[in-house]
């Protein structure tokens, strides 16, 4: 299911002057081998409560003198700031299973996390169960402060009525290049067959970039992350691109410029919308809907596309006294069997190497989720670099602004935007 971003004041807090804290000149040599009793904080998500609950059942059971608590990460405006609140306090748990990628840069400038390669077995597990994914989510410094966990790869989601009342395949076949993704939504709009082709949300928090441009720009360029070495990538050929397709969009009213307060798919307001697995559940009883991955210019096959990861990520915190327990439970709720029941409960994508055919049986029962897991070994995740909120903001301002509102020329603001994060992206 959808992620909690990060809110506006979330971003504020994260991104300001952070003083350090946790474990300090603590001997956490001592720590990493030390067990005992732990507590941990799943999601407010019931079908991933429901997995952590029963995870953590089947480890009590087999460790009397390990034994873990669970809870649900208290309430607030948003996971994020109850994270960092705790940080400050130290007193957040061992492990929160709710880590948003974006976030990790900041919670590392405060000192919150332990790097994973601080464990004699850290890197090589991090690296066998996610393969090549696994460095998307490395620090600066090469380490692993996040074991990358699931993923909900983001792909288009068509309605197939209302793409047979606007003449078209309800295959959605004709979706794979710019040419045909605009050839349907113009149709789609003309023939009053919905009143937006799509409508992805036109607000300007930092995030909404990862359900419009982001995944778009991760197809056109193979892969490419929006910085990469600290330099960023979108004032380019293919981010100019991908611009122009939205400004399009949004200049033929296609795509409105309004934002939607329910769920414009749901509704038949749109005809499509750029969402992850998790909406399979949501949309089976509402909507006869195809699905299919995110176009590119020259409408590449589906086994070349890359896509957005929306993913969420497990994290030790440097308060946690016995990170002995705290390494050993982490390998275990990400052991094949719990990824295979996590996989069961909730339809998110496990961020392990070859995902389809190590749960072939639960593809076969439910194999519209078959095209998701195929995707999942093609993902981008948000850049790991200082500033992280920051750039993303910068980045979303230049965007509504020349894009979704027709203010400036995309390529003049993605360029401006590019010096810009490009001091960011450097600390500064």
């Amino acid at each position: 299911m959808r992620r909690y971003p990060l809110s506006v004041a979330a971003a504020v807090l994260l991104t300001g002057s952070l003083i350090a804290c946790g474990g300090g000149d603590a001997d956490t040599s001592k720590a990493n081998q030390a067990r005992g009793a732990i507590k941990i904080w799943l999601s407010n998500n019931k079908e991933e409560v429901a997995w952590g609950e029963a995870m953590v059942a089947a480890w009590n059971a087999a460790h009397a003198d390990e034994k873990v608590t669970a809870e649900q990460i208290p309430a607030g405006r948003t996971s994020e700031e109850v994270i960092t609140a705790a940080i400050t306090g130290g007193n957040a748990p061992c492990l929160i299973f709710n880590t948003a990628p974006a976030a990790v840069p900041e919670f590392e400038k405060m000192g919150g996390l332990v790097p994973l390669d601080d464990f004699p077995d850290g890197v090589s597990y991090v690296r066998a169960r996610s393969g090549d994914v696994a460095e998307q989510y490395a620090s600066p410094d090469g380490k692993f402060r996040q074991l990358p966990w699931k993923s909900n790869p983001v792909r288009i989601f068509f309605n197939k009525k209302l793409f047979q009342q606007a003449g078209l395949n309800p295959d959605g076949s004709s979706l794979n290049s710019y040419a045909g993704f605009l050839d349907a939504s113009r149709k789609l709009v003309a023939t009053k067959a919905a009143q937006a082709a799509i409508w992805p949300a036109p607000s300007n928090e930092f995030f909404q970039p990862w359900f419009d441009f982001y995944p778009m720009f991760a197809a056109e360029t193979g892969g490419r992350q929006l910085v990469v070495d600290g330099k960023p990538t979108f004032d380019s050929a293919e981010g100019r691109a991908v611009a122009g397709l939205w400004r399009t969009m949004y200049d033929e009213a296609l795509a409105p410029r309004e934002k939607y307060t329910g769920d414009a798919f749901a509704e038949g307001k749109a005809a499509m919308a750029i969402v992850g697995p998790w909406a399979i559940a949501v949309y089976k009883d509402k909507v006869e809907w195809g699905s299919v991955p995110v176009p590119t210019s020259a409408g590449k096959l589906a086994d070349q596309i890359w896509t957005f990861s929306d993913a969420k990520n497990v994290a030790m915190y440097s308060s946690c006294a016995n990170r002995g327990t705290a390494w050993d439970l982490m390998k275990f709720a990400t052991s094949t069997e719990q990824d295979g029941k996590l996989l069961q409960a909730s339809g998110q994508m496990p961020l392990r190497t070859n995902l389809p055919a190590a749960y072939p049986d639960f593809f076969t029962a439910n194999p519209t989720y078959r095209a998701f897991a195929d995707q999942a070994a093609r993902t981008v995740e948000v850049p790991n670099v200082p500033n992280s909120v920051k750039i993303w903001q910068t980045f979303r301002d230049a965007y509504s602004a020349s894009v979704i509102f027709g203010r400036e020329d995309p390529a003049a603001a993605l360029a401006k935007a590019s010096t810009e994060i490009a001091k960011l992206a450097g600390g500064k």
